[in-house]
């Protein structure tokens, strides 16, 4: 059962959110936070596995409050999906650099989120494919707090791992990747979390800024494939 912390200063959307993802089998709403500050209590105390995150709330913003999370060794078993009204502007940037593991937009169909939370709580988090050229492009212009990943840490990698790393970044899921280089799921999950480890990446969306930071990739004018 995955356990979800809904945070969101609307009183309404979160329990639009609760009875959707509480008619999940798999999923079940432990807390409900209505500003940034009570986001961050509430992950310490329920040791939700997800945090559904707005933007845009009182006392403490989802911004901080997500850095707050992902910053915190003790709940580094908390992923952070971030929800915007918007798919790409300066509020996921920033998410993304504080340690969000992905982000779907307001308008996202039911069982989208659902599936978002889902892959989110099993560290396969990727950025929504139909912004991640314009928000990887945007990323890579602006100055980062975040330091890039050393040549060394790329050079670690295998020529597989890197092969993988590629395909991440160009945004295909575990089994497209499988399906690319002929391997099964769990050998191309195996090698996306090396790829991980090696170059100090949280999850899938932190290792696809590395690729890109490193020079492994280079935007291009079409990344779905």
């Amino acid at each position: 059962m995955t356990r979800v912390l809904l945070a969101d200063d609307q009183a309404l959307i979160r329990a639009g959110f609760r009875v959707l993802i509480d008619s999940a089998s798999d999923l079940e709403v432990v807390g409900e936070a209505g500003t940034g500050r009570q986001a961050v209590d509430l992950a310490r105390s329920t040791r939700a596995d997800v945090v559904v995150m707005d933007i845009r709330m009182p006392d403490l913003d989802g911004l901080e409050a997500t850095r707050l999370i992902c910053a915190d060794d003790d709940l580094a078993g908390v992923k952070v999906l971030v929800v915007t009204t918007f798919e790409i502007d300066e509020y996921v940037l920033a998410a993304l650099r504080a340690g969000a593991s992905g982000f779907v937009g307001k308008g996202v169909e039911a069982e989208e989120l659902l599936a978002a939370i889902r892959t989110v709580a099993t560290g396969d988090a990727l950025l929504s494919p139909r912004a991640t050229r314009g928000l990887i492009t945007e990323f890579l212009a602006q100055p980062s707090s975040v330091n890039p990943p050393t040549p060394e840490q790329f050079s670690a990698l295998t020529e597989r791992e890197r092969e993988v790393a590629t395909l991440v970044a160009l945004g295909l899921s575990n089994d497209e990747i499988a399906e690319r280089l002929f391997v099964s799921p769990l050998t191309a999950k195996t090698h996306v979390n090396r790829a991980m480890t090696k170059v100090g990446a949280r999850d899938r969306a932190q290792l696809v800024v590395a690729a890109y930071q490193s020079g492994l990739v280079s935007p291009a004018p079409d990344l779905n494939r």
